[in-house]
C-alpha cells in the first residue's frame, strides 16, 4: 500500500502568493513574493517589500514600504503593519480566515477594514462598501454576526496591544526578514 506524504506548508524564507476574493467568488487582488517568516499550526507571518499587486480591474501597482503580514485561521481578520518614517500604521482586513493551497495563501475580503495610525488613533473604513455588498451578495446573517464579534476582538487586541500590535513585534520580525535576506544574499556569493 502507497501512503501519500501530506504537502508541507511553506516554510521559512519560503516566497508566497496572496489572493483576496470577494463573497461572490470573484478575485480581488494578488499579492506576489510574500516572504514567510513563522508559520505555525493556525497562522503564518510574513513580510511584503515593495511587492507586485494586482488589482481585480488588471492595474499593477508596487507597495511603498515593507509590510508585516499577519493571517490566522481562527480569526476573521488580518493585519498589515506597514513600516513607513513616520511610526507604523496598521491596515486590517475584516476577512474570512484564510485558507492555504499550492497555489496561494486565500481568503475573502468582506469590505471592512480599520486602519490603526503611529498615534494609535483609529478609523473604521468602508462601511458603506460593507452595506452594498452584503446587499448585492446577501452576507448569511452569521457571517455578519461574525464580522461584528472579531470587529471588537480586533480593536480589543488594538487596544491592549496584542499579537501584531504588541511592543517589539515589528522590530523582531522585521530584523528576521533583515537576516533571512542577508541569508539570501550570502547563499548567492
Amino acid at each position: 500500500m502507497i501512503v501519500d506524504k501530506p504537502s508541507r506548508g511553506p516554510r521559512e524564507g519560503d516566497v508566497i502568493t496572496i489572493k483576496s476574493y470577494k463573497h461572490d467568488g470573484s478575485l480581488h487582488r494578488t499579492w506576489r513574493d510574500t516572504m514567510v517568516l513563522k508559520t505555525s499550526e493556525n497562522a503564518i507571518i510574513g513580510l511584503n517589500d515593495h511587492t507586485l499587486v494586482t488589482e481585480d480591474n488588471g492595474r499593477r501597482w508596487v507597495t511603498r514600504e515593507p509590510a508585516i503580514v499577519y493571517f490566522h485561521k481562527k480569526y476573521w481578520f488580518n493585519i498589515i503593519a506597514m513600516i513607513r518614517d513616520n511610526g507604523v500604521s496598521y491596515y486590517c482586513n475584516l476577512a474570512s480566515p484564510y485558507t492555504l493551497d499550492k497555489e496561494a495563501l486565500k481568503y475573502i475580503d468582506y469590505d471592512l477594514d480599520v486602519k490603526v495610525f503611529p498615534d494609535g488613533e483609529k478609523h473604521l473604513l468602508d462601511a458603506d462598501e460593507y452595506a452594498t455588498h452584503s446587499k448585492k451578495w446577501h452576507y448569511p446573517k452569521e457571517v455578519d454576526q461574525i464580522l461584528k464579534a472579531h470587529v471588537k476582538i480586533l480593536v480589543d487586541w488594538i487596544d491592549h496591544e496584542k499579537g501584531p500590535f504588541s511592543k517589539g513585534y515589528v522590530d523582531v520580525w522585521y530584523s528576521r526578514y533583515q537576516y533571512l535576506m542577508q541569508q539570501r544574499l550570502n547563499d548567492r556569493r
